[in-house]
């Protein structure tokens, strides 16, 4: 058996959100958020790394084309420039934190690649700070 490598792609995108529980008063959802109650957006950076052994034929683990347009299609046409509250569901129940939106990423990322292929997402809200999730379930 061959060794295990890593490939990483990465790409940028903006959105729009603020956190807020539908469920919780005005007053609460401030008090527990502060400024992130209010819409405001950030300039992300997402980073998916996938692994598996090169075939021997290709010498890739991954079609780097292949994957870019994954991306495009999974991440970029769902979230890129959109209000995360407003243009989607997924932060219906939850806010969308960086670290609630990472494990959404990686959820849709899993389901879009083959098994076992996905190693980790990192998802660089700023320049200073990041999220892993690593291994998805």
């Amino acid at each position: 058996m061959g060794s295990q490598v890593r490939v990483t792609r990465a790409i940028e995108f903006s959105t729009s959100l603020r956190y807020w529980l539908p469920s919780l008063s005005e007053a609460e959802n401030r008090r527990r958020f502060g400024r992130k109650a209010d819409q405001h957006g950030h300039n992300y950076r997402l980073e998916l790394t996938v692994q598996g052994q090169p075939d021997p034929t290709t010498g890739m683990v991954v079609n780097l084309t292949e994957l870019k347009e994954l991306l495009e299609r999974e991440i970029m046409d769902r979230f890129d420039h959109r209000d995360l509250n407003a243009d989607t569901s997924y932060f219906d129940e939850v806010p969308p934190t960086p670290e609630h939106f990472a494990l959404v990423i990686a959820g849709i990322l899993k389901a879009a690649l083959p098994a076992g292929s996905l190693e980790r997402v990192r998802l660089h809200q700023d320049a200073d700070g990041f999220v892993d999730v690593v291994d998805p379930e």
